[in-house]
């Protein structure tokens, strides 16, 4: 008897989650703060050093220092800033959607430190004498731009001005910003050129009053910022730039647009599989994963986190890891069905059976983003923030949100002997007298043994790795700057360029540069690099003359030596974290051999991507970091998987005596696995792919990173990891003395090597 209540309950869940999601979802996605890569800004690290000599940097310090960096950001008039201060002695600062990054660079940068000297270079007056808020641009006399400053004493001032005035012929007050002791007198034509020279009024008179008027050589644009940064206050430290990067607003733009088109391609392609593939069920993961893309976008919005360009991969590649689960769901479910169960009862079986796998593996994913996480730079802490987040809703939602809601369809009655909607035939179907066990059904990869040329791919594997060694050693990698140190050039063009004409401009401003590389669909982007960082006011100048040449200011990225080192070490130090913690689960959840055999595998699937990305040259940046410790989650994610089927199948055989025993268990895991692992790796191909050709070209070479780990995962976690336990295991039952006839030693080569 169908219950119809339980299909009217599916309907109302569905037109209240659905008119939910329709009228938020814009408003969610507007409030969803976009980083400086999708956007445009700058994000700049600053090393703080002492303004003075014997002055210490400490917490107190560096706090005052951030205030300080905040009142000025907001004369910038930049929303929702980034200010966060690092270690020691370091302060970052995200400025997304600024519309002059020179000004901005200019205005933080600067001390802002104001004095008031005599022709002899005495300090008469500073900025402490300034009332706060004082400060504000005027006009004088004959209309040129000037800044009125209000001072909190007239009898200082009085008694100032008549110092000067005693100092005839020199009776001039020479004003400063950001005064460097050892200059000579004002009168001199260095002097006089240098940036930090304001002006140098004649006294004539005592002055006692409260007011000073600083009259320049201002455009009224300069003479605002001076007043706004006086206003700010003084830096009470030196600020350093060891890190830097910036991204035109067109670049930022043209990002955003390339990678969503990109995401919604490949998720609609994978909608489609599921409902072809899977059926109802498919139907039903179709809306689970929709609801799963509402919630990540919505706890991002209620956590106030920003969405860079690495966010969205994650959101896209966390949609291919997603429906994982509904599949390995699934195939489950098929199994139950085709040993003769009825719906119902193959569901609670195929839920039930599911759930250790989905586990395991998600808490892998969630171990290796967490590391990520914490030795990450800023963008590719975005990504693993947004992964963390995609795997938690992706349980949520498989394991508990498709479960309900496909449950409510099941218990209604409404599919009872509707086993074609689930995508089993008939003929597929066993008798449930025969009492099959789902462990025992046929596979169309049975006549595959897997196991009898494990050696053969072992040395497949081993002389891909050594030949991958010694390219490596000629080759080495095409290290970017995030390890190196240098700067990075983007060039955005209007129209079609060429690496001649790309580098003829950078000769003109006497830059001497790496030979540009051209990309993008249309040859619009040239990037090239050079030795060295450049200054604010190199790259202000490198701006401005790119973007009157080219339509748009180029992406500038610059890495000092120090920082570059401290990168490349704390890659080093993720990776061999997370092969740790892997390791420690896999042997606490299922066995050391297991673990071991899983690490061999991630650690050949991270290679084969190091020794692809020497021979190819492409670029080792940050993000290839994220892409490998992405690979090094999701390889274990695949491998855990069919160490979950062979777990069982142990518990099944309950002992095992032989060699054969070990292979046997192999060989059936991955028949009954092999569909799961290559539905479930196409599905995040499909995304992956889906960037790479239409999405940014700012996460291509992540995109391919991820592409080349997914392709040797699978086989890796097929032929490699699988076939090394069986090694691992025969020789621990020959330790035992399990293993003795000749005739076994013999069919299945007991005296394994590797």
């Amino acid at each position: 008897m169908v219950k119809r209540s339980r299909i009217v309950a599916f309907l109302l869940i569905i037109v209240l989650l659905g008119s939910t999601m329709g009228v938020t979802t814009k408003n969610i996605i507007h409030k969803i703060k976009l980083g400086l890569d999708l956007q445009g800004g700058f994000e700049v690290l600053y090393e703080v050093q002492p303004a003075k000599k014997g002055q210490v940097i400490d917490k107190k310090v560096l706090a005052d220092t951030a205030e300080a960096l905040d009142r000025r950001i907001n004369v910038l008039g930049v929303s929702e800033p980034s200010i966060q201060t690092e270690g020691k002695d370091r302060i970052r600062v995200q400025l997304a959607g600024v519309t002059d990054q020179n000004k901005a660079r200019e205005i933080l940068s600067t001390q802002a430190n104001l004095s008031f000297r005599d022709a002899n270079d005495r300090l008469m007056m500073d900025g402490s004498d300034l009332k706060q808020g004082g400060a504000k641009q005027t006009f004088d006399e004959n209309g040129k731009p000037s800044v009125s400053l209000t001072l909190k004493s007239a009898s200082k001032f009085a008694k100032v001005s008549k110092e000067i005035l005693d100092m005839a012929p020199n009776n001039v007050l020479v004003i400063w910003l950001d005064y460097q002791k050892g200059k000579d007198s004002f009168k001199t034509e260095v002097t006089k050129k240098d940036p930090k020279y304001l002006s140098a009024p004649r006294v004539s008179q005592v002055f006692n009053q409260d007011t000073v008027s600083i009259v320049g050589d201002f455009k009224v644009e300069e003479a605002q910022t001076l007043a706004s940064l006086l206003n700010a206050g003084a830096l009470p430290v030196k600020l350093k730039e060891v890190y830097s990067t910036s991204v035109g607003a067109k670049f930022g733009e043209q990002a955003l647009h390339d990678t969503i088109f990109a995401g919604v391609l490949g998720v609609a392609i994978i909608f489609l599989f599921m409902l072809v593939y899977y059926r109802f069920p498919g139907f039903i993961a179709v809306i689970s994963l929709s609801i799963y893309i509402y919630l990540i976008m919505l706890i991002f919005d209620w956590m106030n986190g920003v969405l860079t360009l690495p966010g969205i991969a994650a959101i896209i590649l966390g949609v291919g890891m997603a429906v994982d689960a509904n599949i390995i769901t699934y195939e489950r479910i098929k199994e139950e069905i085709k040993v003769g169960k009825s719906i119902k009862a193959a569901f609670n079986a195929g839920e039930k059976n599911a759930f250790s796998s989905i586990f395991d593996s998600n808490l892998n994913t969630i171990l290796t983003a967490t590391v990520l996480f914490i030795y990450g730079t800023s963008s590719v802490k975005g990504f693993a923030t947004m992964l963390i987040i995609s795997v938690l809703m992706s349980f949520l939602t498989a394991v508990y949100g498709s479960r309900f809601i496909l449950g409510l369809w099941v218990h209604s009655g409404f599919l009872n002997k509707k086993f074609s909607w689930f995508g089993v035939k008939k003929s597929e179907m066993k008798d449930i007298s025969e009492n099959y066990d789902p462990l025992d059904l046929p596979t169309k990869f049975d006549k595959i043994d897997f196991v009898k040329n494990r050696n053969k791919f072992f040395i497949f594997s081993g002389s891909l790795i050594v030949i991958g060694l010694i390219i490596l050693i000629v080759f080495r990698l095409n290290l970017a700057i995030d390890f190196t140190s240098g700067t990075r050039i983007e060039v955005l063009s209007n129209t079609p360029v060429t690496a001649e004409q790309v580098n003829t401009s950078f000769e003109k401003l006497n830059l001497n540069t790496d030979e540009p590389v051209i990309s993008g669909k249309n040859h619009n982007i040239a990037s090239a690099r050079m030795i060295g960082v450049l200054s604010k006011n190199e790259i202000a100048k490198l701006k401005s003359t790119f973007k009157s040449e080219y339509g748009s200011e180029p992406n500038v990225s610059t890495v000092s030596p120090t920082v570059g080192k401290e990168l490349a070490k704390n890659a080093i130090i993720a990776v061999l974290i997370a092969s740790i913690g892997i390791i420690l689960y896999v042997t606490i959840r299922f066995e050391m051999r297991m673990a071991i055999a899983a690490i061999a595998g991630m650690l050949h699937d991270a290679f084969f991507m190091i020794a692809f990305f020497s021979i190819t040259r492409l670029e080792v940046d940050l993000n290839f970091i994220a892409a490998v410790l992405t690979i090094v989650g999701y390889s274990i994610h695949d491998t855990i998987v069919t160490f979950d089927r062979m777990r069982e199948n142990m518990h099944k055989k309950k002992r095992i005596k032989t060699f054969k025993d070990i292979v046997d268990i192999v060989n059936i895991s991955i028949h009954q696995t092999l569909t799961r692992s290559l539905n479930t790796v196409l599905m995040v191909l499909i995304t992956v792919i889906s960037l790479l050709i239409f999405g940014s070209h700012a996460i291509q070479n992540f995109s391919i990173a991820l592409l080349v780990g997914l392709l040797v995962g699978v086989y890796s976690s097929v032929f490699v990891a699988s076939s090394l336990w069986v090694v691992l295991k025969g020789k621990e039952l020959k330790k035992k003395g399990v293993i003795k006839t000749v005739k076994e030693k013999k069919k299945y080569s007991d005296q394994p090597q590797v």
